[in-house]
C-alpha cells in the first residue's frame, strides 16, 4: 500500500505536458489522435511526450471511473483510524490485514491526530455498520476511529497550476 519513493524530485512540465494533463483529466478516456488534434500536434508527438510522461510516472494507468451510487454504494465514510499505543502490530501488518477489506477504497497513511486516513463504501448506513463492526474494529493494534459520512462529493482539476 506504501507509495513509490520518487527518484529524482518532480519532473519539468512545459505548457504543451501540462495541456495534455489537463485535457486527460478532463477526458480520461482520449486517445492520442483525439489530443493531437485538440493540441495542433502530430499523433507521434503527443505519443512520445505521453511515453515520457509515463516513464517518468507523472502519468499513469488509466482507470475507470465507476458511478458508485449506480453500482449500489451509495454510502461513503471517511475514517481517522490511529493505532493501539501498545500492542505491538506494525503499520506493515496494520496495512496488510486492512488490504484484504474490499469496501476500503483508500488508504493514506497520516502524520497528525490519526495514522491513518480510510475511505470505505457501502450499500447504506446499515452496510457500512456491519463492516465497522465485523472488519474494521476487527483490525489488530486498533486505537481511536472516527467516522465521517460524505453529504457530497466534487471532484476540482487536479493540482497543475497554470504555466
Amino acid at each position: 500500500m506504501r507509495g513509490q519513493e520518487e527518484d529524482d524530485g518532480p519532473m519539468a512540465l512545459d505548457a504543451r505536458d501540462r495541456q495534455i494533463l489537463e485535457l486527460l483529466w478532463e477526458a480520461g478516456d482520449l486517445t492520442s489522435v483525439a489530443l493531437a488534434e485538440r493540441l495542433g500536434l502530430s499523433q507521434s508527438a503527443v505519443s512520445r511526450r505521453m511515453a515520457r510522461l509515463e516513464k517518468a510516472g507523472v502519468l499513469g494507468p488509466r482507470e475507470a471511473v465507476l458511478d458508485r451510487e449506480k453500482l449500489g454504494l451509495g454510502v461513503t465514510v471517511h475514517l481517522g483510524v490511529k493505532l493501539a499505543a501498545r500492542g505491538g502490530t506494525s503499520h506493515v501488518e496494520f496495512e496488510r490485514v486492512l488490504a484484504a477489506i474490499p469496501e476500503v477504497q483508500h488508504v493514506q497513511h497520516v502524520l497528525g491526530r490519526y495514522d491513518y486516513r480510510i475511505e470505505v463504501v457501502a450499500r447504506d448506513i446499515a452496510d457500512f455498520e456491519r463492516v465497522l463492526r465485523r472488519r474494521i474494529m476487527a483490525l489488530p493494534g486498533l486505537g481511536e476511529v472516527e467516522a465521517n459520512v460524505v453529504m457530497w462529493r466534487e471532484e476540482r482539476p487536479g493540482p497543475l497550476g497554470r504555466a
